[in-house]
């Protein structure tokens, strides 16, 4: 991410977090005059103990100098969570720490990690890099979600698929909660590798192509483990609960297990039942 991208980024992320803060809530007066929902920048200014010309500076992107002491002020006065925080320092710092893949690199699956999503054999799960690009699944993903098979291998983007694919937008009861947890944790990756001019690409294309893409990625939060319950209503097994579990595997490669448990509410027997039928 070049330092216009970055700048750009980070003064989207200031305000789509002011703009979530009620001033009740933050102790300040409500006022009848507001012509935008959440805080003003000089009410975030005050709270975090700077001038408000500073943080109209930061907030609109400009190139200035800033401590992580004066972010810890910014981090409480908009109540981050700490993903959000480490976002935030990640834009506002121009720190970059983590591994460096070249673009051309095709993440890969060690047979240990394959053999351990097979054997989750009624918990549908997907195995994504750094980019939410499908590297791995299971046979209960494929009969929940769609034959990742039949997708070409530049086009198997979870992001991109869950806009495109209108069976896995009719799939999710609340589709936006459905995307707003793949969103919280592509926030992730594109505030830690700041250096990776393909996300800022990605995004662009994404808000050319998909029109729904823009106003979902400005409401969207930054969590690593997103903590999920979603509810299909499945094509062909009607009605199924999941919980969902995302978790970081270990290794050279950053890629991501995002797993979905069934509930206790019959999910299970649902799926063994409809995977015994195909």
């Amino acid at each position: 991410m070049n330092a216009e991208a970055r700048l750009e980024a980070l003064s989207a992320f200031l305000k789509s977090q002011r703009a979530k803060i009620s001033p009740l809530s933050a102790g300040l007066p409500g006022g009848t005059r507001r012509r935008t929902p959440g805080l003003r920048r000089e009410e975030v200014a005050q709270l975090a103990g700077v001038s408000t010309t500073w943080y109209t500076w930061l907030e609109q992107g400009r190139d200035i100098k800033v401590s992580v002491s004066v972010l810890d002020n910014i981090s409480k006065a908009l109540r981050l969570t700490p993903d959000e925080r480490k976002y935030l320092y990640s834009l506002a710092l121009d720190t970059h720490t983590g591994p460096e893949f070249p673009p051309e690199t095709q993440s890969e699956i060690r047979p240990s990690l394959l053999k351990i999503i097979r054997e989750l054999k009624y918990s549908p799960t997907i195995v994504t890099d750094r980019r939410c690009q499908i590297v791995g699944w299971n046979e209960a993903a494929r009969h929940v979600f769609l034959d990742f098979e039949q997708v070409p291998v530049a086009e198997r983007n979870l992001i991109r698929l869950l806009f495109a694919r209108k069976e896995l937008q009719r799939l999710a009861v609340n589709w936006e909660d459905f995307v707003g947890g793949f969103l919280a944790i592509f926030r992730t990756y594109y505030g830690q590798y700041v250096d990776d001019a393909w996300y800022t690409e990605f995004i662009r294309d994404m808000d050319r192509n998909y029109p729904d893409f823009d106003r979902l990625w400005q409401r969207s939060t930054v969590n690593n483990a997103p903590d999920v319950l979603i509810e299909f209503r499945h094509s062909k097994a009607g009605k199924m609960l999941f919980e969902l579990t995302s978790m970081h595997v270990h290794g050279s490669a950053d890629l991501r297990c995002i797993i979905y448990t069934p509930a206790a509410d019959g999910t299970e027997m649902k799926l063994m039942k409809m995977m015994e039928k195909l």
